[in-house]
């Protein structure tokens, strides 16, 4: 009989997709990564979705992110992107937390309660602490390595953080991961060089244009403004989501 993932199970089989449906699976990060993931996640009839972020959609969040559009700025991203799994695949649970994830709200979350962890956040510490909360609850985590100032979506990669080379991100988790005896780490990465972003006024004046809409302020302080494209961040996002179905479907 057809379904909304009939296709799907032409690929993975009725097995594949009954191990998708009774998965629930966290994403950290809706933005530029972590939308496409979460869209693509629920096209695959996952059936269960933790959403993670305190970003409101901005102006400048137009031109990569999927759930930004002139009719959602200034709305939070975990809200629009919960609307829109609904109408993909309203059998989908989601739930949604407006919270910037550090070390001071990880206790807000049970990652014992998930079978797999998309970290597509872009602050080192909380990516860290993200990776050790998952390693130690013995839930399998995806981490994204750095996709701003990138311009190539064929050059990225899945390998473990320890074989990673040129990406400055992965050379930081690297580093800190080891200092914490984490063995292993799969993430998507990218050996191309980053690209210097082009001087502008706007953004020299202090101004940060690109994450007004920040529940806190955080956004603007966390970080160096990216440039940033349609294409890589949406490339990364797909990627990660591949994994992620990949491994559940091999899960007993």
């Amino acid at each position: 009989m057809e379904n909304a993932f009939s296709r799907t199970e032409l690929l993975i089989g009725k097995d594949g997709i009954e191990k998708l449906k009774n998965s629930r699976v966290a994403v950290f990060g809706i933005g530029g990564v972590g939308g496409y993931t979460v869209e693509a996640l629920a096209r695959s009839g996952v059936g269960a979705l933790d959403l993670i972020d305190n970003d409101k959609v901005s102006l400048t969040n137009i031109n990569r992110q999927i759930y930004a559009t002139m009719k959602t700025i200034g709305k939070y991203k975990v809200d629009v992107a919960a609307e829109r799994v609904a109408e993909i695949n309203p059998d989908c649970k989601v739930t949604t937390y407006k919270t910037f994830y550090m070390p001071d709200t990880q206790a807000e979350f049970d990652f014992t309660q998930y079978d797999y962890i998309v970290d597509a956040i872009d602050t080192v510490t909380g990516k860290i602490t993200i990776i050790e909360n998952a390693t130690g609850s013995g839930v399998p985590v995806i981490s994204s390595m750095g996709a701003g100032n990138k311009l190539d979506p064929t050059a990225f990669e899945v390998a473990d953080i320890y074989s990673t080379s040129v990406c400055p991100l992965a050379k930081v988790m690297r580093r800190e991961l080891k200092k914490r005896d984490v063995k292993k780490l799969k993430v998507v990465y990218s050996k191309e060089e980053p690209i210097k972003p082009v001087g502008d006024t706007e953004m020299d004046s202090g101004i940060n244009p690109v994450c007004p809409g920040s529940a806190n302020g955080k956004a603007a302080a966390r970080r160096d403004i990216p440039g940033s494209t349609a294409f890589v961040p949406a490339a990364v996002g797909l990627i990660i989501a591949g994994e992620v179905v990949k491994d559940l479907c091999k899960k007993t």
